[in-house]
C-alpha cells in the first residue's frame, strides 16, 4: 500500500547563516518582516522585556505572486543545525519552551490577496519565571499548500516556509561561556611517506554554555617535537551566532600534517568576553615505522612470555 510521507521543508529564509542583514525573510514568492517598516528597513525584531511582561507588535505578510496565498502563523524557537551552525527554527509540530511557545498572534490562518500584504498583530508574553539572557525565535508563514514531490513507494510532498528573525532578551544578568569539547583526531597518511601529503580530520565540539549570543572566532594550532610551531590559523567555517545552549559539531581540514612527528594539537575559541581551548596529543609514524614497532613489541612480548614459562618450569 501506498503511504503519503510529507517532509516539511522550510525555506532558505529559515536557515540564514552569518549574522543579521538588512534584508527581510523571503522566498520570491511571499517575505515576513516586522509592520510599520518598508520590505527591508527593519527585517528582523530586536526586542527587549522583563520577565512577565507582555509585549505587543505586528507582523507583515506579503505575498508576490499573481494568485491568493494562504499561510499558517505560529511562533517557532530558533536553533543552531547539527551540519553547519545555520540559524533555524522548529517546525509547527516541534515543541516550543522558549520565545516561540510565548508568541502568540491574534490569527493562526491568514490569506493575503495576490500583491498584496496583511499585517497582523501579535503578543509576546514573557513567563514571570523565565530565565535571563537571549531567547531567539521566530515568527514563521507557513504555506499551507502541500507540493507533490517524486514516485515511488513512499509518495513525497513539501511544504515552504518563511519566517521573520525574533531576537528576545530578557532582563537581567548577562553570562557568557563557551566550550571546546571532543576534540578528536582522524589521520590519514600515505603507504609511502612524501608520495603524497597526510591530512589531519580535526573534530571538535563548540558549546555555547553560556544565557547570551555569541559570535565565536576558533584558532587551529599544532606543535611538534620541541616545541616546533607546524599550524596556526583562524577557521573561517563558523557560525557568526552561536545560539545560548546550543552545541554545534565541526570539522577542519589539516592538509599537510605531519607524517613523523609527535605532539599537539589545540583549539582556541573566543568571543566576546570568553576565551576557552582544548587540546589533544597526536603521534604520527609512517606505517612502515608504525608496523616495526607493532612487531617489535609483538616480539618482545612473546619473549616475556617464554621466559616466564622458563623461570615457572624452574621451580
Amino acid at each position: 500500500m501506498r503511504r503519503e510521507l510529507y517532509v516539511l521543508l522550510l525555506s532558505a529564509a529559515l536557515l540564514l547563516l552569518g549574522a543579521p542583514a538588512a534584508q527581510a525573510a523571503e522566498n520570491g514568492e511571499w517575505a515576513v518582516y516586522p509592520a510599520a517598516a518598508r520590505l527591508g528597513e527593519r527585517p528582523y525584531y530586536f526586542l527587549t522585556a522583563d520577565p512577565g511582561a507582555t509585549l505587543r507588535d505586528e507582523v507583515t505578510v506579503a505575498n508576490k505572486t499573481a494568485a491568493p496565498l494562504t499561510f499558517r502563523l505560529y511562533g517557532a524557537d530558533a536553533y543552531n543545525t547539527e551540519r553547519d551552525g545555520g540559524f533555524a527554527v522548529r517546525t509547527l509540530k516541534e515543541e516550543q519552551t522558549g520565545a516561540g511557545a510565548w508568541i502568540t498572534p491574534a490569527r493562526t490562518t491568514v490569506t493575503v490577496p495576490p500583491r498584496s500584504a496583511v499585517t497582523v498583530p501579535f503578543t509576546l508574553t514573557v513567563p514571570a519565571d523565565a530565565d535571563p539572557g537571549d531567547h531567539p525565535g521566530a515568527l514563521v508563514a507557513l504555506d499551507e499548500r502541500i507540493t507533490p514531490g517524486g514516485g515511488g513507494a513512499v509518495a513525497m510532498g513539501v511544504q515552504r516556509a518563511v519566517a521573520a528573525r525574533v531576537y528576545l532578551k530578557v532582563s537581567g544578568p548577562a553570562v557568557p561561556a563557551l566550550a571546546v569539547e571532543d576534540v578528536t583526531l582522524e589521520q590519514d597518511r600515505p603507504l609511502v611517506p612524501g608520495t603524497r601529503d597526510a591530512t589531519t580530520l580535526v573534530t571538535y565540539t563548540l558549546h555555547n554554555r553560556g544565557n547570551v549570543t555569541l559570535s565565536p572566532k576558533v584558532v587551529l594550532a599544532a606543535e611538534g617535537l620541541f616545541g616546533r610551531t607546524l599550524l596556526d590559523r583562524e577557521l573561517d567555517r563558523l557560525p557568526s551566532e552561536l545560539l545560548p545552549r546550543q552545541r554545534i559539531r565541526l570539522t577542519e581540514r589539516w592538509t599537510g600534517s605531519p607524517q613523523l612527528d609527535r605532539g599537539e594539537v589545540t583549539l582556541t575559541a573566543t568571543a566576546e568576553g570568553v576565551r576557552e581551548s582544548a587540546a589533544v596529543s597526536f603521534l604520527a609514524l609512517p606505517w612502515q615505522a608504525a608496523g616495526v614497532l607493532l612487531l617489535a613489541a609483538a616480539g618482545g612480548l612473546a619473549g616475556w612470555r617464554i621466559r616466564g614459562r622458563r623461570a615457572r618450569r624452574g621451580h
